[in-house]
């Protein structure tokens, strides 16, 4: 079973930042984690995904404003969000794979493994 916790969410006024973490406890090797979000009265979306490998893959909207990175055992997800702007705000949720991730075809389904989710609220 992975467990994951994430922390860093928080308020923050336009043209901030704000880092989200994710660390799995697991015997299991990890293949990919990724951050999700979901905004009141829309349908979860992935922000970010970054597979065991170090490659990775933003929706349209973050490119060039957020990155994702883990740490070297490749149990912690990072998610640096910077520029941040009133439509980011949302219900961030980090997710895990423990099989094998393609980037091009990825689908929320392809995680077996989510956080609680962390509230990120972003003031005009």
């Amino acid at each position: 079973q992975v467990q994951l916790a994430e922390s860093g969410g928080g308020l923050v006024q336009a043209g901030g930042t704000l880092r989200l973490s994710c660390t799995a406890s697991s015997i299991f090797h990890i293949n990919a984690m990724a951050w999700y979000r979901q905004a009141p009265g829309k349908q979860r979306e992935l922000v970010a995904t970054i597979t065991s490998s170090g490659s990775t893959k933003y929706t349209d909207s973050v490119k060039g404003r957020f990155t994702i990175s883990t740490n070297d055992a490749k149990n912690t997800a990072y998610l640096q969000m910077n520029s941040l702007k009133p439509e980011d705000t949302a219900v961030y949720y980090c997710a895990a794979a423990t099989r094998p991730v393609l980037l091009f075809t990825v689908t929320e389904n392809d995680y077996e493994h989510w956080g609680q989710g962390t509230q990120v609220t972003v003031s005009a």
